[in-house]
């Protein structure tokens, strides 16, 4: 009976510590769970709270993360503006960043997003070379021509890449996965831990900057 009522009491232990971690846990924490921008950059959401990902689509973290993005824009606050923007951080990253904006610039970013993805981390596709990347988007009913036209054009690079590399720069990026709030607060895959804790933090960062606004 005393063993019994030993293996109750270590349980309710157990569990208090738990209940205690988990509650901890769902306490924001400056440097665990998000940066404050030293510079905090301008939004261009109007009135909404600004979101941003950035993004490569050859990482496997952004990948893992992307799904549970997916569903919290289907529940993103009506007070919320979402915008993806890839990252640059290296020359072989451009190649993404301008098959994003070529699609984005065609009406075909939200058809292919997913499937730029599992090209690269199911289907093993070299998306950075531009001869398989061009027969790749030919097979998803994208004129090939089109898409070049849009690839290589004055916008894409002499604009919308150098404004990735630029913003990659001044958002402070040291990796991705990372979403920046408002213009000032950073939380990336690796501060949030599993993508369920960056989705959580992200929640708990827009809701941080709805009560700042509050007492202006």
């Amino acid at each position: 009976m005393n063993s019994m009522r030993l293996l109750a009491a270590v349980l309710l232990l157990a569990g208090m510590n738990i209940t205690g971690i988990s509650s901890a846990r769902a306490e924001l924490v400056e440097g665990r769970d998000y940066t404050v921008l030293s510079q905090p950059q301008p939004v261009n959401s109007g009135k909404n709270i600004e979101v941003l990902e950035f993004f490569w689509y050859g990482c496997p973290h952004c990948y893992a993360l992307h799904p549970h993005i997916s569903a919290w824009l289907k529940r993103m606050p009506k007070d919320v503006s979402f915008r993806y923007v890839p990252a640059i951080f290296r020359v072989n990253w451009t190649p993404g960043a301008k098959t994003f904006y070529a699609l984005e610039a065609l009406g075909e970013r939200d058809r292919l997003h997913d499937k730029v993805y599992d090209a690269i981390h199911i289907g093993k596709v070299d998306l950075t070379n531009d001869d398989v990347l061009f027969d790749w988007v030919a097979k998803q009913g994208i004129d090939r021509q089109k898409f070049i036209g849009a690839y290589n054009s004055f916008s894409v690079q002499n604009q919308q890449v150098p404004q990735s590399v630029r913003m990659s720069k001044e958002y402070r990026l040291s990796g991705v996965p990372a979403l920046v709030v408002d213009g000032r607060y950073l939380t990336s895959g690796r501060m949030g831990g599993t993508p369920e804790d960056t989705i959580r933090i992200l929640d708990e960062l827009i809701e941080k900057v709805r009560k700042e606004r509050l007492k202006k």
